[in-house]
């Protein structure tokens, strides 16, 4: 995941496939509610042996609006919108992991399912990027041999954006698993890796964000040139793999830039959202236009 927080609060966000098995599932988009979208890594499908259609999380997700009084939140843990988006996931996720009986093959501490939640937060705070990560705790049943409950764990969240007063403000990225090992964004750009040179010689624009980035400023690199830079950069360092990319802003929401090969299903909506215009942003996918 990469996120830049550009001009004026505009959000441009990226998520490149890297696939540490066969068969896994890029990352997903998923609304969560009218001011955030959440980027799903990990564990996000799921197959059960009664039903011969995955189960994933990013699908017939009840967009979020109030706390639902039947579940449990602990106002220690994040600020009630955040909590409230995380025990909602949580919810879809513990019947789920309720159902592995095997031992998991996970590194200490490591997340079963990490969710990048992106959007503004409320009373005018303005753009903020929280990291969600969800972890299991097992227990073996002595009785009944290799036989293990799994429950799903509270989730632990990590504030990534905003940074500390007076800290830089750079491009923020996450990653699932955290140890891949192919740098960063952020180090290629502080390390004048010659494909970030190549770029920056190329469009005097992308030498301004670039130089915007590296100095702690990318809150004042112009959106529309940061998201033609992250546009330019991806396939770069990509390694071949299928990427996403996308933007937000606070008053117009989500558009896609670089969409997924799949669609994306819309949150389902509230008597409030009935009248919501036709040509209001949207998940879903744009059909391609046509050849000019």
């Amino acid at each position: 995941m990469i996120v830049h927080v550009a001009a004026d609060g505009n959000i441009i966000f990226a998520a490149i496939n890297a696939p540490v098995e066969a068969g896994g599932v890029p990352p997903r988009v998923v609304e969560v509610d009218a001011a955030h979208v959440a980027v799903l890594l990990g564990a996000s499908e799921w197959r059960l042996p009664a039903d011969p259609n995955a189960v994933r999380l990013d699908r017939n997700f009840e967009r979020i609006h109030a706390r639902n009084p039947k579940y449990q939140y602990n106002a220690a843990e994040a600020e009630p919108d955040l909590e409230t988006i995380g025990v909602a996931v949580l919810e879809k996720l513990r019947p789920l992991t309720a159902q592995l009986h095997h031992k998991i093959d996970l590194q200490p501490d490591e997340p079963l399912l990490e969710m990048v939640l992106i959007g503004y937060a409320p009373n005018n705070y303005g753009p903020e990027v929280w990291t969600i990560e969800y972890r299991v705790q097992q227990e073996q049943v002595a009785t009944r041999g290799e036989y293990w409950q799994t429950r799903a764990l509270r989730p632990r969240f990590t504030q990534l954006y905003p940074p500390e007063k007076h800290a830089p403000r750079t491009i923020v990225e996450a990653r699932y698993p955290a140890d891949l090992k192919a740098p960063t964004l952020m180090a290629l750009i502080q390390g004048d890796d010659p494909a970030i040179a190549q770029l920056r010689s190329s469009d005097l624009r992308f030498a301004k964000v670039i130089a915007a980035v590296d100095k702690g400023q990318a809150q004042k690199a112009a959106p529309t040139d940061a998201a033609d830079f992250l546009r330019a950069v991806l396939p770069l360092i990509a390694n071949k793999q299928s990427f996403i990319l996308a933007k937000m802003e606070e008053q117009h929401g989500f558009d896609w830039i670089v969409p997924p090969d799949e669609p994306v299903e819309r949150a389902k909506r509230g008597e409030e959202d009935k009248n919501r215009p036709p040509d209001a942003p949207s998940l879903l996918r744009k059909p391609n236009p046509p050849n000019r």
